[in-house]
Parts: structure tokens; C-alpha cells; sequence
């Protein structure tokens, strides 16, 4: 995933900064690291957009999902377009998987993630491509993560795509 990412990113950037932080993107929700020691690795301005990306965990994650999707849509719609070439490459680097999983396994996938409700990833994935269109909409890569979205999610309509249900974060 981090290799694939990078590589959407420098279909996107020649920013070798860019580049490295999509390398680096999940390391700090991953794997503990901190902001100082990217800082003093590869320099503030990757450890800036690491931290960017970097969804951080506290409490039961089905019951912190809606929040940590809520502030990354929130994150991609202030964010520059360093940042948001990070989220684009991390959000299509998902669909693929996601979509691959589908293929074979259907709506059954969906009980693999902590929050079980395909509408609510219906809602997050749509949310973060809209919000991405506006710079990239004209790109391969935005264009991709759009056929995967619809692919996936085809039989959900838009106006499902907000409402609540967080039942299926159960268990």
C-alpha cells in the first residue's frame, strides 16, 4: 500500500518531500512513530504532511469511526494540494483494494472493517473524491477513484449517503 501510493503521488508531483511523505503516510497511526522523529529523519516539512494524513487513534475504533472519517473529509477540504495529492493517493490505493475484495467476496467484505455499514463507507469515499475534484478531476488517478466508487458502491443512492446508522459497528 505505502509503495503504491507513492507511486500515485508521483504521477501527480516530481516533489521528491511529496513523494516521501506518501512513502511514509501511515507510519505514524501504523507504527508509533512521532512527528519529532520523521522531523529529524526527513525533514518538518515531510513530517508536516504525514501528520496531515495521519488518522490517530484513541478509544474503540467502531465507536471513533465516524469522527476520524468526519475530521480526514474535514482535513481534505482545507487541505493544499501537496496534502490533498497524499489523500488522492491513499483514498484510490484503498478503492483498488477495496474494489478487488469486492469482486470476490461481495457485500461480505464489508463485515472485515470496523464499521460494517456499506452506506457509511458509500458516504466517506464519495465525500473525499468530491472534495478532490476540484483539483484533480481532470486527472487519471481522480477519474479511477471514481470508477471504483461507483463500481462499489453503484447500489447505494447519493441521498443514502448521509444518513446515520451506526448500528453496524457492532462487534
Amino acid at each position: 500500500h505505502p509503495m503504491e501510493v507513492a507511486a500515485i503521488a508521483a504521477s501527480l508531483t516530481d516533489d521528491p518531500e511529496v513523494i516521501a511523505a506518501s512513502l511514509l503516510h501511515d507510519v505514524m497511526e501504523d507504527c508509533s512513530v512521532t512527528r519529532e522523529e520523521l522531523s529529524r529523519q526527513f525533514g518538518q516539512r515531510v513530517a508536516e504532511l504525514v501528520a496531515y494524513e495521519s488518522q490517530m487513534q484513541s478509544g474503540d475504533p467502531c465507536e471513533t469511526w465516524e469522527a476520524r472519517k468526519r475530521q480526514t473529509v474535514e482535513r481534505i477540504a482545507r487541505g493544499e494540494r501537496d496534502m490533498q495529492i497524499i489523500a488522492l493517493g491513499d483514498k484510490l490505493s484503498n478503492m483498488r483494494a477495496i474494489a478487488r475484495d469486492y469482486a470476490r467476496d461481495g457485500e461480505a467484505l464489508f463485515f472485515r472493517f470496523h464499521q460494517h455499514d456499506k452506506r457509511r463507507h458509500a458516504w466517506y469515499y464519495r465525500s473525499c473524491a468530491a472534495l478532490l475534484q476540484e483539483r484533480f478531476g481532470d486527472t487519471e488517478v481522480w477519474h479511477e477513484l471514481h470508477e471504483w466508487i461507483e463500481y462499489v458502491f453503484a447500489g447505494i443512492p447519493r441521498e443514502d449517503d448521509e444518513a446515520k446508522d451506526n448500528e453496524a459497528c457492532a462487534g
